[in-house]
Parts: structure tokens; C-alpha cells; sequence
């Protein structure tokens, strides 16, 4: 079985310009990380030109489907029927973009049959982690 779950999605980039652009979005999830996914923007779609990647919680990209959620750099809240925002807040400035809910629907899916929802500290090797923090104590 696979640990890893990458899905394309294509994200509307919120411009000032009336035009509002697709490009295309990849959300990952890892079973090794599994309270995280990511969202990697590629570089023809950044203001830097290189490709550019956020890490934020799972739980917050499902609780954003129904309620606006988060306070730091990733904000996810419902925009009206079928989309939702994902807002990524840097210094150099803020991004935002709508994708689709079933998209996200269809992403949250496939980590909960890999990772099931209140499930994900079965994943951890806890001992490891303590035994290579105490290794470096050392």
C-alpha cells in the first residue's frame, strides 16, 4: 500500500486584475507526517518564478470546508456553494486561491482510507523520535 497521496487540483489565483487564472495546485500527504498535507504551487505561478510549498494541518483544510478557519499563515474558509479560499499569509505578501470542494472532498478522502480521522498518532514512531532527540543530547 501506498503512503504517500498526491493530488492535482486546480486552483483559481485571486488577482486584482477581473480575470482570475487556473493554475495547478498539488495537495500531498504523507503517512509519515500524517496530521500535515501540503500544497506545492508551481513556479510559473509565484512571484519568486520557483515553485513554492506550504505545509499546514489536515484538520484545518477539513474544518475550512464548513467554517472559515485559522489564524496564522493558513487561512481556509467555504466561499459560497462549490469553492473554497485558502489563503497563505508571508512577508512578501498574501496568496489566495479558490479550489473546488470536491476536489478538497475527494483529497481528505483518500488520507482518511490511508490514515483514518483520530488516527494519525499510530503513525508516529514515538521511540525513534525520543531515541534521536536523546542521541543528540548527548
Amino acid at each position: 500500500m501506498s503512503t504517500v497521496i498526491e493530488q492535482t487540483v486546480q486552483a483559481r489565483l485571486v488577482a486584482a486584475a477581473p480575470r482570475m487564472p487556473t493554475i495547478p495546485a498539488t495537495l500531498h500527504y504523507d503517512r509519515r507526517d500524517p496530521f500535515a498535507v501540503r500544497m506545492t504551487f508551481p513556479a510559473p505561478a509565484t512571484l519568486e518564478g520557483v515553485e513554492v510549498c506550504w505545509t499546514f494541518a489536515r484538520d484545518l483544510l477539513a474544518a475550512g470546508l464548513r467554517e472559515p478557519e485559522g489564524h496564522g499563515d493558513v487561512r481556509v474558509r467555504p466561499y459560497g456553494y462549490d469553492r473554497t479560499v485558502l489563503e497563505f499569509h508571508a512577508p512578501e505578501g498574501t496568496a489566495v486561491v479558490h479550489v473546488r470542494n470536491g476536489e478538497i472532498r475527494r483529497f481528505l478522502e483518500a488520507t482518511g482510507e490511508l490514515v483514518p480521522v483520530g488516527l494519525e498518532h499510530l503513525q508516529l514512531d514515538l521511540d525513534h523520535g525520543l531515541a534521536e532527540l536523546m542521541r543528540d543530547a548527548r
